[in-house]
């Protein structure tokens, strides 16, 4: 089993190939093609590498499948005995990126 973790936004994701993976949303295209350069880990059977901060020469091909919205967030804030009732909601926005290829020198 081949698979890397990648650091995209902040945010570390297991990525395999042929799979996908769910980011923050990006200003890319649908059916664009982008290249995630920071890979934290990489393993492929028993061969374990683990970068020092990153594995030097690994790239993750990745073509971008959709955006969409994440379930609705609902924040609540209350104060007793002061009348104070704010009630919002948030939809996080994602883009699905579809796993091409893992390269690795």
């Amino acid at each position: 089993m081949k698979f890397v973790i990648v650091e995209q936004g902040g945010k570390q994701y297991r990525a395999a190939e042929g799979g996908t993976i769910e980011v923050d949303r990006l200003p890319n295209e649908v059916g664009e093609t982008l290249t995630l350069e920071d890979v934290l880990l990489s393993v492929n059977d028993n061969d374990v590498l683990i970068g020092t901060p990153r594995v030097e020469g690994a790239k993750v091909q990745a073509t971008v499948v959709d955006h969409f919205k994440g379930r609705k967030i609902l924040v609540f804030k209350y104060r007793p005995k002061q009348r104070y009732r704010v009630k919002k909601g948030h939809r996080q926005q994602y883009t699905r990126l579809q796993i091409e290829s893992i390269e690795l020198e």
